[in-house]
């Protein structure tokens, strides 16, 4: 509440008119850089092509390095390759003249960033890539710079104007450098087919690591499940949905095979034939389910589009009986481990 009435005073402070041009500063900026990220996708070229292919085939790490703004770029980058199956790391330029260099080594690819190309403190480390026969992947916005006479192979940013009103401040050079930082990374992690089961062990923890569970590390097992034969009378079939605390019965056949669902709704819907009615004929047939391997968080989007508070999972993987249900979960198990 305080954080909205020290916004609402300094709107107040401000004259109508000027909120109409910090908007319009704000958008200005905004599609400056999106003109600037459509020339940098028509501009990609085989170049592009070969720094995946040299990251892919490094044998240690990859080794990002930048000074300034790029550098903060570099450290992002770095983590993001790492995050998504290429081992690297970053090396500050200046640190790396006074004893980081061994950080280099044989066996390691040197992605180096900087707008202009020749930021001096960079000279070090390029040097000392050359010197171990290390490949250099140089991204700069001049092709005659001491980046890109170093580099073996080359990616030209396009040289446009910064954001900035004086052409000083790194907006748009960074936009881009990060754009086609993070579009080696996804390039390079579909060229190792890294799996969703790969990306969650390098993110076990926070949203990301909720993200990508799968259904079957939260669903209610066997033990848990409220199943019902197709023969059963309904007062079976109603003891078994309140004790199981789901609000449903799962019918099944004598194979064990999932063949419809008992709701709430369908009593309401047969409440004048339940008295002498079996499970079969009052059932939903055919009932939504959810397989053991689909993502906690597009399982509770599965819930929430069909309108449903649970389901009963399947493993679609048992060639044998991959219409035995093995588990159910329900939408308020989702939202208890942090789903929304």
């Amino acid at each position: 509440m305080k954080g909205h009435r020290i916004l609402k005073s300094l709107l107040l402070a401000v004259d109508a008119t000027d909120r109409e041009a910090i908007i319009a500063r704000g958008r200005e900026v905004i599609r400056i850089e999106c003109e600037a990220l459509a020339a940098l996708e028509g501009a990609l070229d085989n170049s592009f092509v070969a720094a995946c292919e040299t990251i892919l085939a490094t044998r240690r790490q990859l080794v990002v390095s930048g000074m300034g703004k790029s550098g903060h770029i570099g450290r992002k980058l770095a983590a993001t390759f790492a995050a998504t199956g290429t081992p690297a790391a970053f090396i500050h330029p200046a640190e790396a003249a006074h004893g980081d260099l061994g950080m280099l080594v044989e066996g390691d690819t040197l992605l180096v960033l900087s707008n202009s190309g020749n930021t001096a403190e960079l000279r070090p480390i390029l040097a000392y890539a050359r010197e171990l026969k290390v490949p250099v992947i140089g991204v700069a916005s001049h092709p005659a710079s001491l980046v890109m006479d170093f580099a073996n192979i080359g990616i030209c940013l396009p040289n446009l104007r910064e954001a900035c009103a004086a052409n000083v401040a790194p907006t748009t050079s960074t936009a881009l450098q990060l754009a086609l930082g993070d579009a080696l990374a996804m390039a390079v992690m579909d060229m190792r087919g890294i799996s969703t089961n790969d990306l969650r062990a390098r993110h076990p923890g926070g949203s990301i690591g909720l993200q990508l569970t799968p259904v079957s590390e939260i669903m209610h097992g066997v033990r848990r499940l409220p199943l019902v034969p197709a023969d059963a009378g309904m007062p079976d079939v109603l003891s078994t949905m309140t004790s199981g605390r789901f609000g449903v019965a799962g019918v099944i056949d004598e194979a064990g095979t999932l063949v419809g669902i008992i709701s709430d709704g369908d009593l309401r819907r047969r409440f004048e034939v339940l008295q002498h009615a079996s499970a079969a004929q009052v059932m939903t047939r055919e009932p939504r389910t959810i397989p053991a391997d689909m993502l906690a968080a597009d399982a509770l989007a599965y819930l929430n589009e069909n309108k449903i508070t649970c389901a009963f999972i399947l493993d679609r993987h048992d060639t044998g009986h991959p219409g035995r249900p093995v588990g159910i979960v329900h939408i308020h198990d989702l939202l208890r481990f942090g789903f929304s």
